[in-house]
């Protein structure tokens, strides 16, 4: 055989093999295209009245504080309380030494009886000039008898010139006397009117200094806790100078911004006599909205709450979150926050298994019956029986064929 065949009868029981191959293969079964279905919990729809809740962060205040200020200048004499001890109403807080209150209280009662002596000496003084004053007359009309008789004897050449300027003068001195006497006399109500304002002067300031005298021992005037402790015993102090302060354990308030779109809400709440409760982590203390600051800014409002019960532990200054339970909301849904899809939207089961979207209002958080933080919402799509979709799907769409993994519950 030719070596030049040898090719052409290898390739041609190639192509018999490929071909005989070909024939005997098995045939395909054929493949039908199936949609695919997504996995889905859901929560079963089942509208009902629910309490929404705001979050908020705030600030706890003790309106209340008292300063308690030195009276007088002088040395603490005493000061047996410390830095946030608790004190009964009348306890003693802190004292000033006696020593430095009895000079200021003996200064100021010496200034009383000072002018108590000047009003009595100016009264005698007036009696006098009024009894000097007729005697005084009584001279001024000698000397004028006097000066007539002298001018009347020097006309006829009795008496000389040099006795008639005696008898002038003499007369010229009686009246100058009896008017100086009566200016005395009508000033005398003056300088009475002056000394009995200064008494009265002197006997507001002996007043006021008994007054501190008293306070320089300064007691408690409430049950409070101590704090702000500036001094220690034996410190020099100037008059009002602080000294320390106290605040009252049951009249702490929390002070927390509330956002403008939650305030009107809220006054309206308020206004209807309705009872607003805030409760910080684990209920530990309970608060109950008062009232609104008088004043706001753009980021919102300062929400005033007072502390329900027992203060357990809380210090003004300190920053505390609570959760404020806003009015009641009927026909209302409380749903995961997983449920939600964009602002407004969630998606519910149709009848064929499909997801279909549905817009629904924001009302608020709400907190479940286990404590975890929830979605109030409401909606005319959201009605009873209806199946919330509770699994978040990245490719969410109407349309989408889901399949229920859980039915889920009725609405928290």
């Amino acid at each position: 055989m030719s070596k030049r065949l040898i090719p052409l009868l290898i390739l041609a029981v190639g192509i018999a093999g490929f071909m005989i191959l070909k024939m005997t293969r098995p045939e395909p079964a054929e493949v039908s295209a199936t949609e695919r279905s997504w996995r889905v919990q859901v929560q079963e729809i089942e509208p009902g009245t629910h309490t929404p809740v705001l979050p908020l962060y705030g600030e706890v205040l003790a309106p209340e504080q008292l300063t308690v200020t030195a009276t007088l200048a002088g040395r603490i004499g005493t000061r047996p309380v410390t830095e946030g001890q608790r004190v009964k109403e009348g306890e003693l807080l802190v004292a000033l030494d006696d020593a430095d209150i009895q000079p200021a209280l003996a200064q100021a009662e010496a200034q009383v009886k000072d002018l108590e002596a000047q009003i009595r000496s100016e009264q005698v003084r007036y009696r006098n000039d009024q009894t000097a004053l007729a005697s005084e007359q009584a001279i001024l009309e000698n000397a004028r008898r006097q000066l007539e008789r002298t001018r009347s004897l020097v006309n006829r050449n009795l008496a000389s010139r040099e006795a008639l300027e005696a008898a002038t003068d003499a007369a010229a001195r009686a009246e100058l006397t009896v008017n100086a006497r009566q200016l005395a006399i009508e000033e005398h109500p003056a300088r009475l009117q002056s000394l009995q304002a200064k008494l009265a002067q002197a006997e507001a300031n002996l007043l006021s200094t008994r007054r501190d005298a008293e306070r320089a021992r300064m007691t408690a005037p409430f049950d409070g806790m101590v704090t702000d402790i500036r001094v220690a015993e034996g410190d020099q102090v100037s008059r009002n100078e602080p000294l320390l302060s106290l605040y009252p354990v049951d009249g702490l308030e929390l002070r927390a911004r509330v956002p403008e779109m939650f305030r009107n809400e809220l006054l309206d709440a308020l206004q209807r006599g309705e009872t607003l409760i805030a409760t910080s982590a684990g209920d530990q203390h309970r608060f109950q909205l008062a009232r609104f600051a008088g004043t706001s800014d753009p980021s919102g409002t300062e929400a005033i709450l007072e502390l329900q019960g027992d203060p357990r532990g809380i210090r003004p200054g300190g920053l505390m979150p609570v959760t404020l339970e806003r009015a009641a909301r009927s026909n209302t849904v409380s749903i995961p926050f997983s449920a939600l899809y964009g602002a407004d939207s969630v998606y519910l089961v149709s009848s064929d298994g499909r997801m279909q979207r549905a817009r629904i209002e924001r009302i608020g958080e709400a907190r479940g019956s286990n404590g975890e933080r929830r979605l109030l919402v409401s909606g005319e799509a959201l009605v009873s029986g209806a199946q919330l979709i509770t699994t978040h799907l990245p490719n969410a769409v109407t349309g989408l064929k889901v399949d229920v993994a859980d039915s889920g519950v009725a609405s928290q």
